[in-house]
């Protein structure tokens, strides 16, 4: 059924239209939630329509959150490849495998590719990988292509086994040529859409709707890790980061917002005049003098009377620690310690936070797995070298792990 599948991948898809067309009508709710998610993680974060004159402060804890969270992540980990006994030609081949892991990850710079790929998928909910080999700087290239171009198939009752893989991204004129070659004319200013399809068996590229070249993979394998921040069970795609928060931190911006309005207004007084048919000449100042008639009343309003603005800060600070608790990053990872905890009582305070990034690096440590194997794979087809076991027995060709610091 899957073998039947991958023949026909490239032309059609299951309703016999072009897939290119296909795309377009693919995956809509998960696209829409990308672009909310983008815009919450900027700062666009009231739902409301804007009325003159009102204030609107946006506090982004959303950034400051995925990006402290993002940083526990990534940090310091390495690859290592073990042999499969201890004989000396395994273990030489292990240290070589390790070695060419090492020249590609300082070559792509992973380090930083990872780390923007982090916030990414924290933000979106997904994110991925893809490796090639590069023939003119004859070396594996590894880039992390934008989600919301991807598109992924799979099995129905496997969501970890992908068949086929489209990514579609856009290129100036200046770049389809430099890249393909004989690319027809566009407008001004227009931008022609690529879409490339990926089977283990085929490769095809579509140019703004046409098929322009199809061929076999060269690779023997979809050179895509597509991955999930969280992923809920039996889903292939993933959860951001922002679903859990996105109500508390309106809410926290609605109450600030307030509260930085009256305590304006209180520095700003307002008079009021009772009994008073007409005024003029009313100013609140030092020295001022009015003049009132008879039984007629003349007042500042205190909006801070009766402690309403503890009632106020005593809210923001109930919105801040619901804050805390779902996106599990304590304020002893913002630096504050007021009593003074080291030790396993200042790792108990963190534990929320170490938990969290325990269950992103669990996906985390399987796609770099797949991505070394990937790019192990590529160097033995381009570079001549053995770095698989020289015994396959137990199915699993690439003995690499993922050690974290």
């Amino acid at each position: 059924m899957i073998d039947t599948m991958q023949r026909t991948s490239s032309r059609v898809s299951g309703d016999g239209l072009p897939l290119p067309q296909q795309l377009a009508r693919m995956d809509l709710s998960r696209l829409r939630a990308y672009r909310e998610n983008l815009e919450f993680y900027r700062g666009l974060q009231w739902q409301e329509p804007w009325r003159r004159r009102e204030r609107r402060l946006t506090f982004n804890y959303a950034k400051t959150v995925v990006e402290k969270t993002a940083s526990y992540v990534v940090s310091g980990y390495s690859s290592l490849v073990d042999p499969l006994d201890g004989s000396p030609k395994e273990l030489e081949r292990a240290r070589r495998a390790e070695r060419a892991l090492r020249e590609v990850h300082d070559a792509n710079n992973l380090d930083q590719l990872d780390f923007d790929n982090e916030i990414d998928c924290s933000v979106l909910g997904d994110a991925a990988y893809k490796v090639t080999w590069d023939p003119q700087e004859e070396r594996v290239r590894v880039s992390a292509p934008d989600v919301q171009g991807l598109y992924a198939w799979w099995p129905g009752d496997d969501p970890g086994r992908v068949w086929r893989v489209a990514s579609r991204y856009a290129l100036s004129h200046e770049e389809a040529e430099a890249l393909l070659g004989g690319v027809p004319t566009l407008r001004q200013g227009k931008e022609h859409t690529i879409v490339e399809v990926w089977t283990e068996g085929e490769f095809a590229l579509w140019l703004d709707g046409t098929l322009f070249q199809e061929q076999a993979n060269p690779y023997g394998f979809i050179p895509f890790v597509v991955y999930p921040n969280l992923r809920e069970p039996k889903q292939f795609w993933g959860v951001s980061d922002l679903e859990a928060v996105k109500e508390p931190l309106r809410e926290l911006n609605r109450a600030l917002s307030q509260l930085s309005m009256i305590l304006e207004l209180s520095g700003n007084p307002i008079a009021v005049l009772e009994n008073v048919t007409e005024a003029q000449d009313i100013a609140v100042q030092p020295g001022a003098v009015w003049e009132v008639p008879e039984k007629a009343r003349a007042y500042l309003l205190d909006l801070l009377q009766g402690g309403g603005v503890g009632l106020h800060v005593e809210y923001v600070n109930l919105v801040l620690r619901a804050l805390h608790d779902l996106t599990e990053v304590p304020r002893s990872a913002f630096g504050e310690n007021r009593q003074a905890l080291s030790g396993v009582a200042l790792q108990m305070e963190l534990d929320p936070l170490l938990k969290k990034v325990q269950r992103k690096r669990l996906v985390r440590a399987a796609a770099f797995r797949k991505r070394n194997e990937m790019i192990l794979r590529i160097l033995e087809q381009h570079a001549g070298e053995q770095f698989a076991p020289l015994r396959q027995g137990s199915g699993q060709a690439y003995r690499t792990r993922v050690v974290w610091g």
